[in-house]
């Protein structure tokens, strides 16, 4: 996994970086310490080291957390099952919830939460607030 994010980063986002574009990735950084260390029990100090080893000092600007009850995001995964992490048991997805909320809590500036279990039209406009204040 941090091979091939190292990959992406030196081939296509710092790159893109440098000449001034704008790198959208639906998931980066905040994904592993959410799935691999609360959901799958990954220590963050090992999480934090490959980190600091692969992405050299490297952080997203902006992270969006789409937020809704475990609930709500399992409904809806049932009807399209495409990721392995999406047949993981519920207590699983609540440990990932609870810590992105708990980095969107400890990095506000950069972080984020959007509630999600909103219509598609209330969440569109939340993003586009959001985007436009660094545009």
């Amino acid at each position: 996994m941090f091979a091939a994010r190292r990959e992406h980063i030196v081939q296509l986002i710092a790159p893109a970086l440098a000449a001034g574009s704008w790198v959208v990735s639906e998931r980066f950084t905040d994904a592993t310490y959410a799935y691999q260390g609360a959901g799958r029990g990954m220590a963050r100090d090992r999480i934090a080291a490959l980190e600091r080893w692969v992405h050299g000092g490297l952080q997203p600007d902006l992270t969006l957390v789409f937020d809704a009850p475990v609930e709500v995001a399992l409904a809806r995964l049932a009807k399209d099952r495409g990721d392995r992490f999406e047949f993981e048991s519920k207590a699983f997805f609540e440990r990932v919830r609870a810590a992105y909320l708990e980095r969107a809590a400890a990095e506000p500036r950069r972080m984020r939460v959007i509630q999600s279990g909103r219509s598609l039209k209330e969440v569109k406009k939340d993003v586009e607030d959001i985007v436009s204040t660094i545009c």
